[in-house]
């Protein structure tokens, strides 16, 4: 395949997701197909349990596929090699890190791994993309501090910025927002945002916040049993997509609003 860098974003098509327990293979969801340009910010919405983040590991290469293809920038994910894909594809799960002594500046640096020697040695190309992406995340403040004394919000910003230190056309986030009050989520959104638009990176990130995505996301997947739903925000609400969502006895979309609300 080369040394040069793929541009063609994700597709993926006719993609069954699920697991393999000790009987026989488990499919959580099937038919998912999709895709994500440069500068596009995508999410994948869907109820509890429904395969949001068992998508996005499969997409990461994290665990196999049971059906269907998926493409990343043009080439089959399985015939990318694991040094190659690390510089194409990004990936930001929900964790803890795993040294609190780290500080912010270490952590970002850590995203350059793909592209130093055996030693870790970082060359100033490499020191210039962590200060340049440290600035771009608003963390310039923060880089000598102990990521241990990080608020949630924060810690999840620098997590984002060793992902874009990383430097790979595609970026996969599973629930960014996770324990943020309304404020840091839209925060680390707008940032999300920021990165797709001005970067021209392909950006898919799971969610609950399905309010926040209608406004921010470029394009939104709907996860659902047996089927699934894409389009731009404005697609799906006249398509009556987010209808299907939650039960309508309890729960109704306004597309006035483009917001759900509780039933009286």
């Amino acid at each position: 395949m080369g040394k040069e860098k793929l541009t063609d974003g994700l597709t993926v098509a006719s993609l069954a997701i699920g697991y393999t327990s000790r009987k026989k293979p488990a499919v959580i969801a099937r038919d998912i197909s999709f895709s994500v340009g440069r500068g596009e910010l995508v999410a994948v919405i869907g109820i509890n349990g429904i395969g949001k983040s068992t998508l996005l590991r499969t997409l990461a290469g994290m665990q196999p596929k049971h059906n269907g293809t998926i493409k990343i920038n043009g080439a089959s994910l399985e015939s990318i090699p694991r040094e190659l894909l690390a510089k194409e594809l990004s990936v930001v799960l929900t964790e803890s890190v795993t040294s609190g002594n780290l500080t912010v500046g270490d952590l970002v640096s850590l995203g350059r791994h793909p592209y130093t020697n055996w030693l870790g040695t970082m060359t100033p190309e490499d020191l210039e993309q962590v200060n340049h992406v440290i600035v771009k995340a608003g963390l310039d403040t923060l880089r000598y501090k102990k990521c241990s004394e990080l608020s949630d919000g924060q810690l999840q910003k620098v997590l984002i910025a060793r992902a874009l230190a990383q430097d790979t056309v595609l970026m996969l986030l599973d629930e960014p927002t996770t324990h943020l009050d309304l404020y840091h989520k839209v925060q680390v959104l707008q940032l999300l945002q920021h990165i797709a638009h001005t970067n021209s990176k392909s950006i898919v990130f799971t969610t609950h916040e399905i309010d926040l995505a209608i406004q921010l996301c470029d394009k939104i997947l709907i996860l659902d049993t047996g089927r699934s739903f894409y389009g731009t925000p404005s697609e799906l609400i006249a398509n009556h997509s987010f209808e299907a969502l939650f039960p309508s006895d309890s729960i109704a979309f306004d597309p006035v609003s483009a917001s759900f609300r509780v039933r009286n």
